[in-house]
């Protein structure tokens, strides 16, 4: 879950809707810039949040039973591997794209825990049998990867309202075409990138949130059950090239 401390409780965004949000941003970039493998490529960014524990025990709360955020966990090798099945059922080329997803993710651990080495090390091979098995580049296959990288942190940026105030800059990430993507919020509230990466000038994406007045919860059944109940939030973004 993505948790955001509000003054009455918590909002909380699914992490499989953040995906959702994430495909809404691909699916207006630049037709000429698209990776190959589109379709696959959008399902995938679906798909790069699957896998998680249960709604159950204590799963989804902090030991002091709030919420808990998706950042507070370090890596679940169990996880990885449910989503990269998950990917697998549908082609080689998702799970490719979910495989490169916790390379990224968790290479910088590499010699912490023996069973994540042995993950990463599992995902090299992986990673070769499947461009292999497409026909795929490496270099075809990183493009697509960054892409899908690209997707996900801004679709982070607008989930957790990351955006500085005052119009001032905050660097997204760099693109699958090596160039460093800003993200800037004007004084009427719509967004731009630099440079713009769009296919059309104005764009409109947005996500289901929900608010809760409820601090602590017993269970992930009572947190589950809260979800459920609590009104639904749409939250909206503008981003327009030009003000």
């Amino acid at each position: 879950m993505i948790v955001t401390q509000t003054d009455s409780g918590w909002q909380i965004i699914n992490q499989q809707a953040h995906g959702m949000l994430a495909v809404q941003l691909a699916s207006c970039w630049q037709v000429q810039k698209r990776p190959i493998h589109w379709f696959e490529t959008l399902v995938a960014l679906t798909e790069h949040d699957d896998g998680q524990d249960p709604w159950e025990g204590r799963n989804h709360l902090t030991t002091a039973g709030a919420p808990l955020h998706f950042q507070i966990l370090e890596y679940s090798v169990d996880q990885c591997r449910r989503m990269i099945q998950i990917g697998l059922q549908k082609s080689r080329w998702n799970a490719l794209m979910l495989s490169m997803h916790t390379s990224f993710l968790y290479e910088p651990k590499r010699g912490q825990d023996k069973e994540l080495d042995a993950f990463l090390d599992q995902q090299i091979d992986n990673q070769k049998k499947w461009r292999k098995q497409y026909n795929a580049t490496k270099a075809e296959a990183q493009y697509a990867y960054a892409f899908v990288q690209w997707c996900d942190a801004l679709s982070l940026v607008l989930c957790m309202n990351q955006m500085p105030p005052e119009s001032r800059r905050l660097e997204v990430s760099v693109g699958p075409d090596g160039i460093s993507y800003y993200i800037v919020q004007r004084k009427d509230g719509s967004l731009s990138l630099d440079p713009w990466p769009f296919e059309k000038p104005t764009i409109d994406v947005h996500i289901e949130a929900f608010d809760l007045n409820q601090l602590l919860f017993a269970d992930d059944n009572a947190l589950y059950n809260a979800i459920q109940d609590a009104p639904v939030t749409i939250k909206q973004w503008t981003f327009s090239e030009k003000a």
